[in-house]
């Protein structure tokens, strides 16, 4: 941790899913070494938290990084996205997606990047026009009215993804995938801009995030450990969500599929205009 004399205490945003567990239990067992105080919400909740910069670095959504480019930086080659199907950003459907126009579908309000892709999906792919309410998902099941159709995400995806009452399951990253082509990118890492131009900043956050990251997937068996008490996987499917439903990196076509997204956010009026990916030097 910092002290008064060596600058403002620096804040880290740390997504409370399983999927950045890689990432993140480096960090926050000490294994690599740092100044950071890691606070842990949903994803909505630190983008909301960067916008009003009580975060310096952290995880955040794209949909965020697109919506206020000019309040932050991104980290080069680190990112949490999917190249197929990735589990935990589901559509569930009591019917067929085509049944769908003119329904409610329930969405969770942890998230904003899913939600927009949702949208573009429904709209451009599958050419529906829903509706969309939001709310806590898994109590909404619960209710004696419960949703035709609901969006889930991390861990919650996790648990309901063979929910008996909902035969239908659209993967988003998938559905992506079959439509474009390239991996979809769900959330980025970014730095505050305001910080890193007042020289907060001793070391480079993303060559830390970047160690962390490999210092994850290189000991997948901690991970895995650490994951499988609890967890609504097996441990064969923890390790290939880890492995093969994830993706961790910020290179060729995960950048390709990164700015067609914002591109169709732009072509659809979600967004003003696609921004310029920038990103942060020491």
């Amino acid at each position: 941790m910092q002290d008064s004399a060596k600058g403002p205490q620096l804040r880290m945003g740390r997504i409370g899913y399983l999927n950045v567990l890689p990432i993140y239990h480096p960090l926050e067992a000490g294994i690599l070494p740092h100044d950071y105080e890691i606070i842990s919400g949903p994803p909505a909740v630190l983008n909301n938290m960067m916008a009003r910069g009580e975060l310096h670095v952290s995880s955040n959504s794209c949909f965020e990084y697109a919506r206020h480019p000019d309040q932050y930086y991104m980290i080069e080659d680190l990112s949490i996205g999917s190249r197929g199907p990735v589990m935990s950003v589901l559509l569930l459907s009591r019917v067929p997606v085509e049944q769908l126009d003119g329904k409610t579908i329930l969405i969770s309000g942890e998230t904003h990047t899913s939600v927009a892709l949702l949208r573009l999906l429904l709209q451009d792919r599958y050419q529906i026009n829903a509706t969309f309410e939001t709310g806590a998902v898994t109590p909404a099941l619960r209710t004696p009215e419960p949703p035709v159709a609901f969006l889930a995400i991390g861990d919650e995806a996790l648990r309901l993804r063979h929910h008996p009452d909902y035969p239908v399951r659209v993967d988003l990253a998938e559905a992506w995938r079959d439509w474009t082509g390239l991996p979809f990118i769900f959330g980025l890492w970014v730095v505050s801009r305001a910080a890193a131009d007042q020289g907060f900043f001793r070391e480079d956050p993303g060559a830390l995030m970047r160690r962390a990251r490999d210092w994850g997937l290189a000991n997948m068996n901690v991970i895995l450990d650490l994951t499988a008490h609890g967890c609504p996987l097996s441990r064969e499917e923890l390790a290939f969500y880890y492995s093969k439903g994830l993706v961790y990196t910020l290179r060729g076509e995960e950048l390709d599929g990164l700015r067609l997204f914002y591109d169709k956010l732009a072509a659809a009026g979600m967004i003003e205009k696609a921004p310029p990916l920038r990103f942060f030097k020491m």
